[in-house]
């Protein structure tokens, strides 16, 4: 998979930063409207309510250093399963006054995933928001804020969900940014992080007989 094109400039980290704290702010104004029915509602992370979505999202604020460690290594190094494991014990362990308190007193928080920067907390913020508000039909993160997520996304860090968009271009509708080379696919930019994470199908080449994607030739 070729890697974004946006043809606006990259972002600074100090902007990367601000954009992270206001999609922090951003999801605990939503979360603390929601129902106790709400906070069951199974999420785009198979297996996962919003509540164990939140707890995952706020698991670096309450875990140090020497408990990561001792629970990667109780999870056999498998960073997905140790992940699982704090979600499902903290999402139904803690209320969701507990989880949007953490939320809260963390909205400044620096932490980053290991050897990813101030990006790769954004991205990991703006997913997992969408994990929480598609199911619920409240609204994603701006599509500016959604775009230099995916700006700012390597190949080897798209890779990761394994997502196939060979022969396929992405290109946003509602911002300056374009992922892939081949047949040109045009969506809002919340529905392509949304598809190159794995969460919504991956348009198929031959969309356009299908009826499926509007495509164009580009």
């Amino acid at each position: 998979m070729t890697p974004t094109t946006p043809t606006t400039p990259m972002t600074t980290e100090t902007e990367l930063r601000a954009q992270t704290r206001a999609e922090r702010e951003r999801l605990a104004a939503l979360l603390a409207g929601l129902t106790e029915e709400q906070w069951d509602t199974p999420s785009l992370c198979a297996g996962w309510r919003v509540r164990e979505v939140v707890a995952h999202i706020t698991m670096p604020f309450r875990t140090s250093t020497p408990r990561f460690a001792a629970g990667l290594v109780a999870a056999r190094f498998s960073f997905n399963r140790f992940a699982d494991h704090v979600a499902r014990r903290d999402g139904a362990g803690m209320t969701p006054d507990e989880l949007l308190g953490t939320l809260r007193d963390n909205i400044g928080h620096p932490w980053q995933p290991p050897g990813g920067g101030p990006a790769a907390a954004l991205s990991h913020d703006v997913i997992h928001g969408l994990d929480i508000t598609e199911p619920l039909g409240l609204p994603p993160a701006p599509s500016e804020r959604i775009a230099t997520v995916l700006a700012h996304s390597s190949p080897r860090a798209l890779a990761f969900f394994g997502v196939d968009l060979t022969g396929i271009e992405l290109r946003a509708t509602d911002a300056d940014l374009r992922l892939g080379t081949g047949r040109v696919v045009e969506l809002p930019v919340k529905d392509i992080l949304l598809t190159v994470t794995g969460r919504r199908p991956a348009p198929r080449q031959d969309t356009e007989a299908a009826g499926e994607v509007p495509v164009s030739d580009g």
